[in-house]
């Protein structure tokens, strides 16, 4: 096979950061849930690995100094492997909590360095033509990737639970094992497969006084854009209902019904939230990006948010009538992920028209920075909120802040043919 053929390692590359991302971030969720941490605990540790994408800007622009891309890439999916090893050996220790919160973190911090470097050797080494068209094999495979890890490995993690009875700690050092033994043959396949092109070159005419002063000159050049108030208010507020109501509504699905929970087995939860829940988000994804894309941003952001926006009241609904059985769960799940699809779909694509100008790639950087803030901030203390008010009055209390997307659509101005696919801007425009 040869390298420079896209089949052969774009699917593999974006697999790999699907998997990646729903390990950190929602693997961990139903890791620490099992093993008796309160939801306080585990929303407050996992909102930190949010971390890395706070401060990329600050660490980014000096990855190609030191190195190559593809250096970058394939030592960033050896050591997502090995924290993951760490993970598996942590848990039957009695440091479990120290030894696994290292671990993810490490992981986290090689997942944001694999996606800044793998998204510049996607744009790098495809044509225009052939980039736009892979955009969509990227995004499923990512999914594809997220269904894998929040699906099928915490469905592994069930069956094994039932077939060796308290074997909680031991099904979860198989499954993170397992996440090991995958991104070895991911490292392995990338590496052979991998375009060497512009991705074998290293970039070392840059000193790291002078890429420091350069980055201090291009955040400045972002902050004196013009509307930069309201574009960074709603890179904060359009995301924080969903930065509150991710990680509760996973710990809701699992935790007991006498504590106001669903009670779903890890099987249960598999097929749900991660199987239907993620196949609802790229259906969602993939659907806004096509509708933007036929009558620009400005035409959908406000039906967009709506039908982002008003899903957050069915679990509210969940939590109220506390269904048996999983039909009524999932489809509420599913009509929720979709909105949400959209409504990610209508926020990257306002962070493409803030990037339009400038310091394109870095003003992503900052734009992304801005989301991992409310992402993190909002996740922090979602648990210690849910523990004060209970599920159903914490549901109720994402519904009332859902003003804030609103708010914040209501703040910005955008070019009415921004987005429209057949316009010269829109052709470059980078979803990520």
């Amino acid at each position: 096979m040869k390298r420079n053929n896209p089949w052969t390692w774009v699917p593999s590359l974006f697999f790999s950061e699907g998997l990646a991302f729903v390990g950190i971030t929602m693997l961990s969720l139903i890791l620490y849930k099992q093993l008796g941490l309160n939801n306080a605990e585990i929303t407050f540790y996992t909102g930190w690995l949010y971390l890395p994408w706070v401060i990329r800007p600050l660490w980014r622009p000096f990855l190609d100094l030191f190195r190559t891309r593809r250096w970058w890439l394939l030592s960033a999916e050896l050591l997502i492997g090995a924290a993951f090893g760490g993970v598996a050996l942590a848990i039957p220790t009695s440091v479990w909590l120290q030894g696994t919160l290292v671990a993810f973190w490490l992981a986290a911090f090689a997942l944001a360095v694999h996606y800044s470097v793998a998204h510049d050797v996607y744009e790098a080494e495809l044509v225009h033509e052939r980039r736009r068209w892979f955009r969509k094999v990227q995004s499923i495979a990512c999914y594809l990737g997220m269904i894998f890890g929040q699906g099928i490995l915490v469905m592994i993690a069930g069956n094994v639970q039932v077939i060796q009875r308290g074997s909680i700690s031991y099904s979860w050092s198989l499954v993170c094992y397992a996440v090991t033994g995958i991104f070895i043959l991911l490292w392995l396949w990338n590496g052979l497969l991998l375009p060497r092109g512009e991705t074998g070159h290293l970039h070392r005419r840059f000193n790291l006084r002078r890429v420091w002063n350069e980055t201090v000159i291009v955040v400045r050049d972002f902050l004196e854009q013009p509307q930069i108030v309201p574009s960074v208010l709603f890179l904060l507020f359009f995301i924080m209902p969903e930065g509150l109501l991710s990680k509760v509504s996973s710990l809701f699905l699992i935790d007991a019904v006498r504590k106001g929970g669903l009670g779903l087995s890890p099987q249960e939860y598999g097929l749900v939230q991660g199987s239907v829940g993620i196949a609802g988000l790229l259906i969602g994804f993939i659907g806004g990006v096509n509708i933007i894309s036929k009558d620009g941003l400005q035409r959908w952001i406000w039906p967009i948010t709506l039908a982002a926006m008003l899903p957050h009241a069915l679990y509210l609904y969940l939590s109220e009538v506390q269904p048996a059985g999983l039909l009524v769960t999932g489809f509420c799940v599913l009509v929720e992920q979709i909105g949400f699809g959209l409504g990610l779909a209508a926020y990257l694509f306002y962070i493409g028209y803030i990037c339009r100008t400038g310091f394109r790639t870095f003003y992503h950087t900052m734009s992304i920075a801005f989301m991992a803030v409310s992402m993190m901030i909002s996740g922090l203390f979602s648990g210690t909120l849910q523990e004060q008010v209970g599920y159903n009055s914490f549901f109720l209390i994402v519904v009332m802040l859902s003003i804030l997307p609103l708010i914040a659509v209501a703040l910005i101005r955008i070019d009415p043919d921004f987005g429209k696919r057949m316009t010269g801007k829109s052709r470059r425009i980078k979803i990520r």
